[in-house]
């Protein structure tokens, strides 16, 4: 853990005594609302970013982030992507050298153990390259906020068996193409995808044959209802779970010919069950792959769904406890629509509830958005992000590493402790402090001439960092940071309250 020279100091310890008071519910000011965006559908400010939507208008800048495809990716983030060959790969080429390892391992070649760790290292840490990057440098901003609030609501644990192959392409074509799209194309992608087929069990789910070496699982089936769609009040039973288990099998991905270029998804005749089924108090008629089909069609437009949902969008982008006549618009919005996340994020941004000062700096940061935050804010360089994934770990939310499938919270109460403050404040510290090798390259060449020194990165500038968060911090914060000695304010803007609420 980073250690940090002024915990024990008093003007941190005054910092630390409370979180912010929020003020009375009103309209957020002109020039609160681009703070509030920014901290909201972005993952904070980075610097001239607040004057640029103000010059922008808050109102354009929704309606552009609103439409990524029409914002390009600055050319260096684009080169870098590229770069990142294990993220480029298709699910099947993933999956093939891993198979290949994991044989040798089994048959005892020497190294193998050691080959196998080493591409499971290469691929977790260009997935999470890929993933910080955007987050960080991308200008598509909601969509990679969308890509974090997505990816835990069909959570997938990087580290289930082939599972460590298959992550990357989960995120890059079931999560991030639909992110701002169809909500029941964005529930197909997933449901078919071999990550969530393998991490959920339903490859293995089949009607029992003769010998009994088959049989029904009902993983995915409860998870989907509980989870992805319904939630855990959603007025089915038991039996429900059970019927649409039956209803989804042979909904399966062959390994070998995944591996060997062939579709990642396929329905085995074979393994479903035939029979009638009765679903949500429905006759289903056996149909083969169609009853999984139409099943989705059901749980995307649901009631149920909808309003659920709708209010974890506003739980995520308004406070803890949304309000209630906002989630009912947003649900109407969803029916409507037929589930278009687009049009459900405009009615929850075009609201009052959202646009108040109620709502500014009401949400704890997660690990997540606290660490990619006071990157941004701080605009350091991010050659290696080795210390950004070892910093979440510390502070229990480790990338792509949540085992069960209901992903990570994002409610204060889920991270707010003392000793996540600590650990917070030592991270703040290290990287205002210059002392993360965040410049430092991730990974050594095989065979360099001489050990290089790491990369030095300047101390932060308090002031060019209170530019950056412009109006993130209150003035009661300022003031006491303003009594520290000037080498320990930067520490104390990004380890303050203020800056870990949003």
């Amino acid at each position: 853990m980073f250690r940090h020279p002024f915990a024990a100091a008093p003007l941190c310890a005054a910092l630390l005594l409370a979180l912010p008071q929020l003020p009375q519910a009103a309209p957020l000011a002109p020039d609160q609302q681009a703070v509030h965006v920014l901290n909201r559908l972005a993952f904070g400010p980075r610097p001239g970013d607040v004057d640029r939507v103000e010059r922008m208008g808050v109102r354009r800048w929704i309606d552009a982030q609103l439409q990524p495809e029409t914002i390009a990716l600055p050319a260096p983030l684009q080169a870098r992507l590229d770069g990142l060959e294990t993220v480029r790969r298709s699910a099947g080429a993933s999956l093939a050298e891993y198979l290949v390892l994991r044989k040798e391992v089994r048959d005892e070649d020497e190294g193998a153990r050691q080959r196998r760790r080493r591409l499971e290292a290469r691929v977790m840490r260009e997935a999470a390259e890929a993933r910080l990057l955007r987050a960080v440098d991308s200008p598509r901003q909601l969509e990679e906020v969308m890509v974090d609030f997505w990816y835990n609501h069909f959570n997938v644990y990087a580290g289930k068996g082939i599972d460590r192959a298959l992550v990357t392409s989960y995120e890059n074509e079931a999560i991030r193409p639909y992110a701002l799209g169809s909500f029941r194309a964005l529930l197909g992608a997933t449901a078919r995808h071999p990550a969530m087929l393998y991490y959920l069990d339903n490859v293995v789910s089949s009607v029992p044959d003769a010998r009994g070496k088959r049989g029904l699982n009902e993983n995915y089936a409860r998870e989907l209802m509980e989870l992805h769609t319904l939630g855990v009040d959603g007025g089915y039973t038991q039996r429900d779970v059970t019927e649409l288990a039956r209803m989804l099998t042979g909904w399966t991905f062959d390994q070998r010919r995944l591996a060997a270029g062939g579709e990642g998804f396929r329905f085995d005749p074979r393994r479903h069950d035939n029979g009638s089924k009765t679903w949500l108090g429905q006759e289903v008629a056996p149909d083969g792959q169609r009853e999984g089909e139409r099943a989705l069609d059901l749980l995307a437009v649901h009631p149920t769904t909808a309003r659920r949902i709708s209010r974890q969008l506003a739980q995520y982008f308004v406070s803890d406890d949304p309000p209630p006549g906002l989630v009912e618009r947003m649900t109407a919005t969803w029916r409507a629509s037929g589930g278009d996340i687009r049009s459900v994020l405009r009615t929850l941004f075009a609201s009052d509830e959202f646009m108040s000062s109620e709502a500014a700096g009401a949400k704890f940061k997660t690990p997540y958005r606290f660490v990619i935050s006071a990157v941004r804010a701080s605009a350091a360089p991010l050659d290696n992000v080795a210390p950004l994934v070892g910093t979440m770990n510390q502070l229990g939310m480790p990338l792509y590493g949540c085992q069960t499938p209901d992903g990570y919270k994002n409610t204060q109460e889920a991270w707010l402790n003392p000793d996540a403050l600590t650990r917070r404040i030592g991270f703040a510290a290290a990287l205002a402090g210059g002392r993360l090798p965040l410049a430092a390259p991730a990974v050594a060449p095989a065979a360099p001439a001489a050990p290089a020194a790491p990369a030095k990165m300047a101390a932060l500038d308090p002031a060019a960092l209170e530019a950056a968060l412009a109006g993130s911090v209150s003035r009661r914060t300022l003031e006491i940071v303003g009594q520290a000695p000037r080498q320990l304010q930067a520490a104390m803007l990004l380890g303050s309250p203020d800056f870990m609420q949003h």
